[in-house]
This record gives C-alpha cells, sequence and structure tokens, in this order.
C-alpha cells in the first residue's frame, strides 16, 4: 500500500470494502473557487431545483446507500436506513430555514429611499466529515452551503471514504456543478492542509474537541474566514421523581447505546437520586443484558453494531480499566465478545466514589452511574464539564423541569426524552467544549451566508444644512 493509498474495511468483519487514492488539496480547492461564482449567480430557484433533484436521486438509491453505510460503518441496517432519510429530508428543511433565516426585507428610510437587506454566499467552503454519520452530519453542512451559492470541498473522515464518495456522485449526478461539490479524499495532513488553505473561506467542522479546538487556535489570526465547530459532548441524563423505571431505563439506554454510543449527543454520564438507584440500575442492567450485539445485517436485527475500528475498542477499552483503577465500581463490564473485532457490549460503571472522574468523552458505550443526594447536587454534577452539548431530565415534576431548563449549561436540554435524536428541523448545537456558537441543522443557513445591509435610492439626492460658508 502506497503513502497517498486510503483502504476502508468493514468493522464488523474485517474485510476490505474500498480502495482509493489521496486527493489534491491544491487542485480540488482550486477548482471550487474557478467554479463558485457561476453557481452563485444562479437564481435561488434554479440552486433549489437542483437540490431537489439531488434528493431524488438519493431517494432512488437509497438501498445502496443504506447498506453502504451499514458496511462502512458497523451500525444497523436499519440505522443507516434512518440516516439516508434524513440526508434526503435535509433539502426541504434547508429550502425551509434558508427562507426564515436569510430572508431579504426592505425598511423605508428619508428623502424617498430605502434600506435592504440580503445575503450573499462566502465562496469556497470546506467541509471535515466524521465517521458516526458520515452521510448526514457532512449533508447537514453541503446542503445549506450550496443552496446559499457556495462551492464546497468536502473531506470525508478517512475511516469512512466509500460513504463519502457515494454522496458526492449523488450530487453530481443531479446536476449540481461537479465543480461546485469537490471531494477530497485523504487523512489527517489532507485536512490540516485544506482547514489551513488560504483559497477556503470558511470551514464547517464535525468532530473530537481536541481537533476543533487546534482549528479555533488556528482561525483566530483569519477574522475573515467563517468557523463551525460542533464538536462532542460530556453529556449528562439525570433521573429525579420518574415513578415509571421501566420507560426511564428504556429512554437511558437509547441515551447511551444508540449506534454504539458512537454520538456526540449520547449520554456519558447517569445522574441518579440515591434513593432510588438501586431499582433504576437493576432495570437498566436487565434491559441492557438484553440488547442485540451483531453485524449489520443481522438477524434478528441487532440494537447496536461494533466501534468504528480496533484502535477505537482498544482505546476505550482502557479508558473503562482507568476508570476502574481510579475507584468506579463496574455495574456491567465492557467486554468483546469476538476477538480481533471492536464488537462491544454495552458497558455500566459507578463512579460517584472517584474523587476526580475525567471531563472526557469517551465516544463508545460506555455509561458513567453518579448518585446523588439532592436534585440541586444533581444539577451541579451535570454542568460539572467543560462540554455543554445536550442534558436531559426524566422527571414528572414540572417545577423540577423548570429548575432543570434553567440552571442545564447545554445547547439541548430535554425533558423525559433522550439525550440524542435531536431534530434536524432546529438549531443545533452547544456551548463550552462543544461548539463555538455557530449551531447547525436549522441554523445551518446563518454561517453559510452573510448579510449585506444597502441603503438605496433611485436617484441621488442630497444637501448639506449646516456648516457651510455662503456661497
Amino acid at each position: 500500500m502506497s503513502a497517498s493509498e486510503l483502504l476502508s474495511f468493514e468493522p464488523a468483519t474485517n474485510a476490505e470494502l474500498w480502495r482509493g487514492q489521496s486527493g489534491d488539496v491544491d487542485a480540488e480547492v482550486a477548482i471550487a473557487r474557478q467554479s463558485w461564482a457561476n453557481w452563485a449567480s444562479r437564481p435561488l430557484a434554479y440552486r433549489t431545483e437542483a437540490l431537489r433533484r439531488f434528493a431524488n436521486v438519493v431517494r432512488r438509491r437509497a438501498d445502496a446507500f443504506a447498506d453502504l453505510i451499514a458496511r462502512e460503518t458497523g451500525k444497523p441496517l436499519w440505522e443507516a436506513h434512518t440516516e439516508v432519510e434524513t440526508v434526503i429530508a435535509k433539502v426541504d428543511i434547508s429550502v425551509k430555514a434558508y427562507a426564515e433565516r436569510t430572508a431579504q426585507r426592505r425598511l423605508d428610510a428619508p428623502m424617498g429611499s430605502r434600506i435592504a437587506l440580503r445575503h450573499k454566499p462566502h465562496g469556497v467552503l470546506a467541509v471535515l466529515g466524521p465517521y458516526n454519520f458520515p452521510a448526514h452530519l457532512p449533508n447537514g453542512h453541503i446542503v445549506p452551503a450550496l443552496l446559499a451559492g457556495n462551492a464546497v470541498v468536502f473531506k470525508p473522515s478517512e475511516k469512512t471514504p466509500a460513504v463519502g464518495q457515494f454522496l458526492v456522485s449523488c450530487f453530481h449526478e443531479s446536476g449540481v456543478p461537479e465543480g461546485c461539490v469537490r471531494l477530497l479524499l485523504g487523512g489527517p495532513d489532507e485536512g490540516k492542509a485544506l482547514a489551513a488553505h488560504d483559497g477556503i473561506d470558511g470551514l464547517l467542522f464535525t468532530g473530537s474537541a481536541r481537533t476543533g479546538i487546534a482549528l479555533n487556535r488556528a482561525f483566530a489570526s483569519r477574522p475573515e474566514k467563517i468557523l463551525a465547530l460542533e464538536m462532542g459532548g460530556n453529556n449528562p441524563i439525570v433521573v429525579w421523581e420518574s415513578p415509571d423505571v421501566h420507560a426511564a431505563a428504556v429512554i437511558i439506554a437509547q441515551s447511551a447505546f444508540m449506534s454504539a454510543g458512537q454520538r456526540c449527543t449520547a449520554a456519558r454520564r447517569l445522574i441518579v437520586d440515591e434513593g432510588v438507584h438501586d431499582q433504576l440500575i437493576d432495570t437498566l442492567n436487565t434491559l441492557v443484558g438484553r440488547m442485540i450485539v451483531d453485524e449489520p445485517h443481522a438477524a434478528p436485527a441487532p440494537f447496536m453494531g461494533p466501534v468504528i475500528d480496533n484502535d477505537s475498542a482498544d482505546m476505550l477499552s482502557e479508558s473503562f480499566l482507568e476508570l476502574m483503577i481510579r475507584g468506579g465500581r463496574p455495574i456491567r463490564h465492557l467486554e468483546r465478545p469476538k476477538a480481533g473485532l471492536p464488537f462491544l457490549l454495552p458497558a455500566m460503571i459507578d463512579t460517584t466514589d472517584m474523587a476526580e472522574r475525567p471531563d472526557i468523552e469517551l465516544f463508545g458505550p460506555i455509561l458513567q452511574v453518579i448518585r446523588a443526594k439532592t436534585f440541586e447536587d444533581a444539577i451541579a454534577e451535570a454542568n460539572n464539564t467543560r462540554y455543554g452539548l445536550s442534558a436531559t431530565l426524566l422527571s414528572q415534576n414540572p417545577a423540577l423541569y423548570d429548575q432543570f431548563w434553567a440552571n442545564a449549561r447545554a445547547g439541548i436540554v430535554n425533558w423525559n426524552k433522550p439525550t440524542n435524536g435531536a431534530s434536524s428541523g432546529a438549531p443545533f448545537g452547544g456551548i463550552g467544549w462543544s461548539g463555538n456558537h455557530r449551531p447547525s441543522a436549522y441554523y445551518a443557513a446563518d454561517y453559510c451566508a452573510y448579510p449585506v445591509v444597502s441603503s438605496e435610492a433611485e436617484q441621488a439626492r442630497a444637501s448639506i444644512g449646516v456648516g457651510l460658508r455662503d456661497a
């Protein structure tokens, strides 16, 4: 394998899935720069129609797309189908959001003139995509960027290049100009080069906090370039005065273990009233023990598949061991049922008595359990993180939710719903180490175009009424 060659393997089988070559950053940016102005000059209706054709292409190729996502990520086939559906739905959502968030406005002004508000595209936007939702999450940047009139250079994760290539092929098949959606294959070096390239006008990133913070530092001296960051979370789910223990257990399991815990909104910390701790944990433990963990196409359908690769599985195993060494008490150990493959069984560990709980995002099926004496203690523990993406309260007491909503430090605050599964019809983003106050999803239109305010009159009329000598 040459230095420029990329390989992708199926996590569930370790079979080779895809092989290709790393791309040329300069060449891809140059093509996008040559193409974007013509695309931007097209009427909005033209760009909208092209993206609606893209949705139809994806709809027609949905089964093949879902199969590829399942194979390359390891997620169950049913979950891969839901990802394809979100790709399709993103077009209509983005059209509606663009009309609402960037609508043209006219205001009356003195002397028969007017003030006009319109929006312009930035130019060329780079998109760095993650591996956990390799189609949905980059598509959530690409569609609104194209709709606004930008060109895009998209670098998928080196762990899911095949899905990235498939997604771009759907744009090209739909008639979106090939120069306006460029695929840059490669690893971290290509990603760094793209982010630092003078030819881009902005970067839209979804990934780890470590990478996002490095990008934030790099862009600090480049205020002329837009930077939108979505960087995950160490998300809490608090259970207080929630008498339906089974329903609570189901919501917790969905929050913590959907997608093998590889969601930025996954619940990482369960904070529970110590008075009802035992009953809830017993119910949750029984439910988790029934979860099917298997390859994507297995029958019966699995609840979750493997994590993305053996390196990730090894890191998670080491992290679980570190929690034990620091004083955590395992409730359900993190087991690897298939030698040589990155399957992990969902794990839970009580970290209440740890002197210092590490504030990190364990991107996998590990749930920390923390017992609290009072609801105020539970809120304080929920906020005991540098992250701030998602937080959930499970309670039948509305007053507690009012208190939780007012005090929880997160961009998504839910009540009796999972921490994950955010709506694309709403803004999506967090605070602290979870983002830089540029939420995506419905608000992606905000960072894909900038407002231009114009004072306008059909003819020039002006006078100076003070401060002049007599003629």
